[in-house]
């Protein structure tokens, strides 16, 4: 595949006629709805909300006026009715919107509709278990681009179940004894395993190891919060369930068997490094099964970057694996020790752009920060002066870029550096530490202002619609539930929640870009095998399988002539051909299991929590543009409150512009208040207040739902 864009990379893009080989033109199967015409100016994620989560929609409309919305449940009853915030136009679709707010309600139930101005939104649920499917559906996508083995219909049905590639079984030419290029080196290498990284059938030590990091990061957080059993073993459909280690890590190991196996053996020129892919010598046609891949295949030069992601994700490895096989720990271990060595001694070896002939080039010049993610991988696992000199060395540590304005990726890794010293425990002086902490939280503020400043609430900017512009979107999410986890701040976890209604229907195309999830989603990503668009006897993509997204630079034949002039939030066609818009990756799909798994997540036993508070909103005066109130939180539990943050949301889109007795923030409708510190403790019958000031739009109605530290109140 051509590599997953990095905005600051400008890489080498294949022609559609290299790419696609003898992909000849075919019309859609007849089963398959177009995916990208919206039926309804309501939009939702089609999926569903959870009871605790924020719950909003994006209607297109030009009406400039607000517009009442009703819910409805599946029985057709009115449940909950408000008035829309009129936004006006939205930059990134083209559209000019308006936003539906119903997150204070919180029961549960199945088939809601939401209706404003005579249009339906497609039915959804609320309800705890929500995202379940999907946590397994998307880490499934793993095992079912795994290389050498099976795939046995017995774990993903006769339909997806196909014969080992790439074990040197004809007609296969690999992987078992793999050749170098041309005066790249003059012996064979076993690189069997790993994942096939996107639609074709080339494996890449970049994706592969910030695409395992992301797999076995979300194993590790769910063990810090304490929901590690949800990822435990026997809960995926892999042949290793039952084996007493954790099914997600597992899959992680089948990855990181491969990369290790990409480590150059002593006694060899470059020793410890990893060469930087394998693939077919030349682009193959499509559709085509791993197993039947005629071509010769091949390994390229050794890179300092792929050597790094190498040793990164071999710490991490050697950290998260020793409770459940320490000898494979230990071998983790060794691998990235190696790895770092090899490269500090080489820390110039560069993919070239122009090595993008049966794969993508997956170049980067700047890999000072793939240096200060393994450092901090290293140190974190092992707590050696040595790594902590490299970490607190690096320009990273204190650069203010770490997180870019357009999230992190596999050519900018730094933030994965913070990430890991933010939340593993490490010897870091106190200060260091929360500066780096403030970094997290300061990325995810920023993505939440441009969350509110956007009428679908996408944490991208305007000119971040880029291939592979879903993953960019999950991994801000990232972002801002690692956020969530450091402060308990409520906001960051909304935020994070959000990017899913995106990814799953609140969007500019009103569809869900992940297959089997939603009313109307993709379905025909660009794939050798699961390409039903031209050939019926073969299947759509399995269900979790993420589309690449929306990319305003119209990289392939097919989005150039049917997406021209298109805003750059709605560059996307459910194509086979769009290859720029409409693959899959496996460095797409792993934050979309980590945020699945994470939304996945009891926050308590499913429903609203039992309250413990009561909340009294007063308003003191109105006038015609704004309004005082006193907001008065009494402790209804057995214990004292001790630190404390009420959030409420305002119906008629109120801004605050002051407050006293409390620190006051805003996003949108979302509205926080924090102690003043002297008022932080509320003995159990006693009661805080505080008072705020703000403007409005004609009318002024009263917040009917708050929360105190994440839980309801009545």
């Amino acid at each position: 595949m051509p590599p997953a864009r990095s905005l600051r990379l400008s890489t080498a893009l294949l022609t559609g006629a290299l790419l696609l080989g003898c992909l000849t033109s075919a019309p859609a199967a007849a089963d398959v709805p177009a995916a990208t015409a919206a039926t309804t100016a309501v939009r939702v994620n089609q999926v569903g909300y959870l009871p605790d989560g924020p719950k909003r929609a994006t209607v297109v409309t030009t009406a400039t006026q607000a517009l009442s919305w009703q819910l409805r449940n599946a029985s057709g009853f009115l449940v909950a009715s408000g008035s829309t915030v009129p936004h006006g136009a939205d930059t990134p679709s083209g559209q000019s919107v308006q936003v539906a707010d119903f997150s204070s309600y919180r029961s549960t139930g199945s088939g809601y509709v939401l209706s404003v101005d005579g249009e339906s939104s497609a039915p959804f649920d609320i309800r705890a278990d929500l995202y379940d499917t999907l946590r397994s559906d998307s880490m499934a996508f793993f095992h079912h681009q795994r290389s050498g083995i099976a795939i046995d219909a017995s774990l993903v049905g006769s339909a997806y179940a196909r014969p080992a590639g790439h074990l040197g079984v004809a007609p296969n030419q690999g992987d078992t004894s793999v050749p170098c290029q041309a005066t790249v080196c003059d012996y064979t290498q076993d690189v069997r395993g790993g994942w096939y990284d996107a639609g074709d059938h080339g494996k890449y030590v970049v994706n592969g190891g910030i695409s395992t990091w992301l797999i076995v990061n979300s194993f590790e957080r769910a063990k810090r919060a304490g929901g590690d059993a949800a990822l435990g073993d026997s809960t995926l459909r892999v042949p290793e369930r039952g084996n007493g280690i954790p099914d997600v890590l597992d899959e992680a190991r089948w990855e990181l068997d491969f990369l290790m196996r990409m480590q150059v053996p002593e006694g060899r020129p470059y020793a410890g490094m990893a060469f930087h892919k394998v693939h077919d010598a030349a682009w193959t046609g499509m559709p085509l099964r791993p197993d039947q891949d005629t071509q010769p295949r091949e390994l390229h030069r050794p890179s300092t970057a792929a050597t790094l992601n190498l040793a990164a994700a071999a710490a991490q490895c050697a950290r998260v694996f020793r409770p459940y096989d320490s000898g494979y720990a230990d071998r983790c271990l060794a691998a990235a020790r190696r790895a770092w060595t090899a490269a500090q001694a080489n820390p110039a070896l560069y993919a070239p752009a122009s090595d993008s002939t049966g794969g993508g080039a997956y170049d980067d010049t700047r890999v000072t920060d793939e240096f200060y993610w393994a450092a901090a991988e290293l140190y974190a696992t092992t707590g050696e002066s040595a790594y902590r000199d490299a970490v607190t060395s690096s320009p990273w540590h204190t650069s203010a870029d770490a997180f870019s304005p357009y999230g992190f990726g596999w050519a900018d890794t730094a933030a994965l550096g913070r990430l890991v010293l933010a939340t593993v425990p490490n010897g870091l002086p106190a200060s260091d530490l929360a500066r780096i902490r403030a970094s997290v939280t300061a990325a995810a503020d920023g993505y939440l202002s441009r969350m509110a400043a956007q009428g679908y609430a996408v944490p991208v900017p305007a000119d971040g619609y880029f291939w592979g512009s879903n993953g960019e979107v999950a991994n801000d999410a990232i972002v801002m539930a690692v956020a969530g986890e450091l402060t308990g701040d409520g906001r960051y976890r909304a935020g994070a929640l959000e990017t899913m209604d995106y990814l799953l229907g609140r969007n500019a195309l009103g569809v869900s870009y992940v297959t089997g999830h939603g009313e109307r989603f993709s379905q025909n990503q660009h794939h050798r095998f699961w390409a039903h668009q031209l050939d019926a006897s073969l299947p759509h993509p399995p269900a979790g399988s993420l589309a690449g997204g929306p990319d305003s630079a119209l990289q392939d034949p097919v989005a150039q002539e049917k997406l021209t002039g298109c805003a750059p939030a709605a560059c996307y066609v459910d194509d086979i051909g769009s290859y720029s818009t409409n693959e899959v990756a496996v460095n797409w799909n792993a934050p979309l299991a980590w945020l699945a798994a994470y939304a996945a997540e009891r926050r308590s036993t499913g429903e609203p929590p039992t309250a413990a508070c009561a909340v009294t909103y007063t308003v003191n005066s109105v006038w015609n543009a704004g309004f005082t109130a006193t907001v008065t939180v009494r402790n209804t539990g057995p214990t004292a409150v001790d630190g404390w943050q009420l959030a409420w949301a305002y119906p008629g889109g109120q801004r605050v512009t002051s407050a006293w007795n409390a620190t006051v923030t805003q996003n949108g409708t979302a509205v926080s208040a924090r102690d003043a510190g002297w008022n932080r403790a509320i003995a159990p019958g006693a009661t805080a207040a505080f008072g705020v000031q703000g403007t409005h739009t004609g009318s002024n109605p009263s917040p009917t739902a708050f929360t105190l530290n994440g839980s309801a109140c009545a």
